[in-house]
């Protein structure tokens, strides 16, 4: 890019000296206001200098994007036009050789033709990226260049001579002595520009309904000076006639290029289009209704009154054809943000048949938003689009918590969301909030049940190495005992003494080991002596002075609530006698509706407890249950209180 901005400096210095050279001549020709504009001198040079300028700022900018060398060629096209125009009028009053006015007036036929019928139509057909719709777009490049040069050749092989002013005709070498003899053909290169203009307007159709935010954006900016250009030049189009002067809305084009390539979030240009296409649909209809209902009432009344009367209807009808018009147009622009229930419906639509990526994904289409995304917990689970500068947040509650937050990209032009941009999303903050607090809570159930199945599979894989490793060999060796003591009983009593021994001995090991993978799996004192018995004979063992608060007896509990409720408070009073330099705990028990555990100990106080393997464990016996577990360190010591539910334990 850096090896041809020189080139793009050197081209723009020419079309200077190109638009210098046209006015200086329009000067010494002491040409009227009037005869600049019948001789299009003015719109040439506007449309130069404008075309020039925007392409050598592209050229500059964008060195890889042809389109800013297109639209330099097209600028220095029409100042060729305009230049060679107001030399050969000079030099035809000043005695120049006949040659070099011919030659002024081969470039002044066939300069314009290439700016306006081809290069500017292929600058529309690549925009914005330099490159065609897609490779199947490729013959419509191919037709514009044909048909465009088709014009150029049909303007520039015509062998009428050229006017430069009143008196001043000179005739081209470019003229054609055959050119009246191929009078259809060229009728037929003079739609040249028509075919260029339909396939620009296809393809910019077809980009913006393919393309992202960003890309409509840019399209935005091009279609706004399209529909001035068109709305302003269409009379003179159609009719065939009409003031020269409404040509100079032609420069708006290569202005909105470059503006959408280089700095297409200059403004919200939503709303710009927005109001542009209201008040233009509603200057055409007022229009056409008014003649219409003029030439309607002038046969029904016979001519008496009917300017009137269709004043009188156009103005009844005109503000709630303005409301509607205004609804469309914004629906069209910014989607659903003006109807709630729509937007609410097809967000619902989305939340049954989508994930949350999908969901965000139509939120995003609905209110024509360049990015939204949800945040929980500091993180970002789903997003769509790209995001902008300014970002806003919408908060996401269930239940009266706060599960996360909706974020919102603002849109390029806007500095924050309108009212009723939030209306809608307030109102759609509630279904995506369940929808997040539903994800959340599936991800939670499948990380319970990962837990669940990697708990069983430890436990299995220690029953196996307790019963391969301790009791296997055990009972092995007292099966061999038991074999020798029989054989030696007879021959040789005192050894068959000795192994009955260490056989007795064996078996006693053996059904130490027995109880003890028994007791693993559920401690036998709660069969033996209920919850509440089972925990004072633990206690028994333990250095410490433990009080209980609990009802002597407690009611049948669920087996999977009782074994929780030992393991947690064991595992408490663990914690306390290696951690908490405690010498007294009091361990209250209450039932209702849940197990209410507590253990509160007069240990020192002081940081808050970093979770170890101790209280992972109660933590996860609590939630395996539905529960919930606090531990940490109080005023007057240590507690752990942890609440089991009772319904739907088993």
């Amino acid at each position: 890019m850096t090896r041809t901005r020189p080139l793009a400096w050197l081209l723009l210095a020419l079309a200077a000296l190109l638009a210098v050279v046209a006015a200086a001549g329009a000067v010494a020709l002491r040409l009227s206001a009037a005869d600049i504009v019948d001789s299009y001198l003015l719109t040439n040079s506007a449309m130069g200098v404008g075309f020039a300028t925007c392409g050598a700022i592209l050229a500059v900018q964008r060195g890889r994007n042809p389109i800013g060398w297109l639209l330099l060629a097209a600028g220095i096209a029409h100042l060729l036009t305009a230049a060679s125009g107001t030399l050969g009028g000079y030099g035809h009053t000043h005695g120049w050789p006949e040659p070099l006015l011919r030659i002024l007036a081969s470039l002044f036929v066939s300069g314009w033709p290439w700016g306006i019928c081809l290069l500017l139509p292929l600058s529309l057909q690549l925009f914005p990226n330099g490159r065609p719709v897609s490779p199947r777009w490729r013959w419509l490049v191919v037709v514009t260049v044909v048909a465009g040069v088709g014009f150029v050749a049909a303007m520039s092989l015509d062998p009428a001579p050229v006017e430069f002013g009143p008196g001043l005709a000179i005739r081209t070498y470019l003229g054609a002595p055959f050119f009246d003899r191929l009078g259809p053909l060229w009728a037929a290169a003079n739609t040249a520009p028509l075919l260029g203009l339909l396939g620009a307007i296809a393809g910019l159709v077809v980009r913006y309904r393919r393309g992202d935010e960003r890309l409509r954006r840019q399209l935005l900016w091009l279609v706004l000076a399209l529909i001035v250009a068109v709305a302003v030049n269409l009379p003179r189009w159609i009719v065939g006639d009409g003031p020269i002067l409404l040509l100079l809305a032609v420069p708006l084009v290569p202005i909105a290029i470059t503006i959408a390539i280089l700095r297409y979030q200059l403004l919200d240009i939503r709303l710009v289009v927005s109001r542009t296409l209201l008040y233009l649909l509603l200057t055409l209809g007022v229009v056409v209704a008014y003649l219409g209902l003029v030439a309607l009432f002038d046969a029904l009344l016979r001519g008496v009154g009917a300017p009137l009367a269709a004043t009188l209807l156009i103005a009844i009808l005109f503000n709630p054809v303005r409301v509607r018009l205004q609804r469309a147009v914004d629906h069209l622009l910014y989607g659903s943000r003006s109807d709630p229930v729509a937007a609410v419906t097809a967000v619902g639509a989305r939340l049954a048949a989508d994930d949350l990526g999908g969901v965000l994904t139509g939120i995003r289409e609905t209110l024509r938003l360049p990015f939204t995304a949800v945040r929980s917990r500091s993180v970002e689970v789903a997003a769509a689009g790209t995001p902008p500068d300014h970002l806003e947040t919408v908060e996401l509650s269930y239940r009266g918590e706060r599960v996360g937050d909706l974020l919102v990209g603002v849109r390029a032009g806007e500095r924050t969301l309108g009212e009723a941009d939030r209306a809608v999303l307030n109102l759609l903050a509630a279904p995506l909030a369940a929808a997040l607090s539903a994800t959340a809570l599936a991800e939670e159930v499948q990380a319970s049940r990962e837990r669940i199945v990697t708990a069983r599979e430890e436990e299995r894989r220690r029953l196996h190495r307790d019963l391969h490793d301790g009791l296997g060999p055990t009972l092995t060796g007292a099966g061999y005992k038991a074999d020798a003591a029989l054989n030696l009983s007879t021959s040789d009593p005192d050894r068959t003494r000795l192994l009955l021994s260490e056989l007795r001995t064996d078996i006693g090991t053996a059904i130490d080991d027995v109880r003890r993978l028994v007791y693993g799996l559920r401690p036998p004192a709660l069969d033996e002596v209920g919850l509440i018995g089972a925990l004072r004979r633990h206690c028994e063992r333990l250095p410490l002075e433990v009080t209980f608060d609990a009802p002597p007896q407690l009611a049948a509990l669920p087996a999977a609530v009782e074994v929780a409720a030992y393991r947690i408070v064991t595992e408490a009073l663990t914690n306390v006698t290696r951690h908490a330099a405690a010498t007294k705990v009091t361990v209250t028990i209450t039932v209702g509706s849940a197990v209410e555990l507590s253990v509160l100990d007069d240990g020192r106080t002081g940081e808050p407890w970093r979770p170890g393997v101790g209280l992972t464990s109660i933590r996860e016996r609590a939630a395996e249950l539905g529960g919930l577990c606090t531990a940490g360190p109080g005023p007057d010591g240590g507690r752990v209180v942890a609440v089991l539910p009772l319904e739907g334990a088993a």
